[in-house]
């Protein structure tokens, strides 16, 4: 059974490192948000995308699709997008006979990977549409549940700058998002990459890797990948150490953060370390995966104080220095 599935991850890894390649031919540089991207489907999950505009974010997403063989659709969230533009409506439709009965017509969400365009731009009800959908994978509409397509997951971007005219996401809604990725600019020699790229006759195209099925049986393997003890523990140690209320957190923790991550966060980070393991080429996760799924794991999932966004503080920046002090703690045990 082990050896089972030792060749089982082997397989999987070639397939992903395949997609990544695939990927990379359209959405060139930014390795780390390709990884973070492809580990949240991995997982089953969903992703937060805040960058600037003309980072490719969209170009990402559209990649994604193709690479993965998913049905994907895109919503282009405004202050005034209903719900029913997103999950659909019932309408009175009247046969032939003269007969009237009530017709579904779905929405986009009906899908297997939806692109929530600048999601905060929406006002508080339609963002909350989405809740239903990316935790129990279905809607309720006129008072029956209707199961969406599987795998689903939801790719939403959003714009660090720009908040005229936004509606902040609830703190329920962020936590179902398993990670926040943060698209920077690219650097020097990719920018340059892009321009050569991008602005010929013909542009690189992706070609499929995955397929729904494929994908579902990666997220099931996933889950199958052994966690050692260390690295069960050491999630637990960071997940309870930004808790104010918590003994194992620190003054630093307590004088700065209102309140911390819960176990929803703890479980993401149990599989998004397994993802990073896969994406690097390894049969099980190693503590350096905790580490570096930290950030984009918790930083979505935690508040300042009031006095701590007055003295400027910033939750990535205390994410580092708390993980930073855990490496030290464990090398001199």
């Amino acid at each position: 059974m082990a050896e089972d599935l030792v060749a089982e991850i082997e397989a999987l890894e070639d397939k992903l490192a395949a997609a990544k390649s695939a990927i990379t031919r359209r959405f060139i540089g930014q390795e780390r948000v390709v990884d973070l991207t492809l580990a949240s489907l991995l997982c089953g999950g969903h992703a937060l995308l805040i960058g600037l505009p003309g980072l490719g974010k969209t170009r990402l997403v559209e990649t994604l699709s193709t690479v993965m063989g998913l049905d994907g659709n895109r919503v282009q969230f405004t202050p005034d997008l209903m719900p029913a533009d997103i999950l659909g409506s019932e309408v009175l439709e009247t046969g032939a006979d003269g007969s009237r009965a009530f017709k579904f017509l779905p929405g986009p969400i009906f899908c297997q990977l939806l692109m929530a365009d600048e999601i905060n731009r929406a006002s508080p009800r339609t963002q909350s549409a989405l809740l239903q959908a990316m935790q129990e994978k279905s809607v309720t509409i006129g008072g029956q549940t209707r199961k969406l397509d599987l795998p689903f997951h939801v790719l939403a971007t959003q714009n660090p700058i720009e908040q005229e005219g936004t509606y902040p996401l609830p703190e329920a809604q962020l936590d179902r998002f398993l990670v926040q990725i943060d698209v920077a600019y690219p650097d020097r020699k990719t920018e340059r990459d892009i321009l050569l790229a991008t602005t010929g006759v013909e542009e690189a195209e992706a070609p499929r890797v995955f397929d729904a099925e494929t994908l579902r049986a990666a997220q099931h393997l996933l889950r199958r990948m052994p966690v050692g003890d260390a690295v069960v523990e050491m999630i637990l140690d960071l997940v309870r150490a930004f808790r104010p209320g918590d003994a194992s957190a620190g003054a630093r923790v307590r004088d700065t953060v209102a309140w911390g991550p819960g176990p929803r966060a703890a479980q993401a980070l149990m599989l998004t370390v397994r993802a990073r393991a896969l994406l690097q080429g390894r049969l099980a996760p190693a503590p350096e995966d905790v580490l570096d799924m930290a950030r984009p794991v918790l930083v979505h999932r935690m508040a300042l104080t009031f006095s701590a966004r007055a003295r400027g503080e910033s939750l990535g920046r205390l994410i580092d220095e708390v993980t930073a002090d855990l490496t030290r703690a464990e090398a001199a045990a």
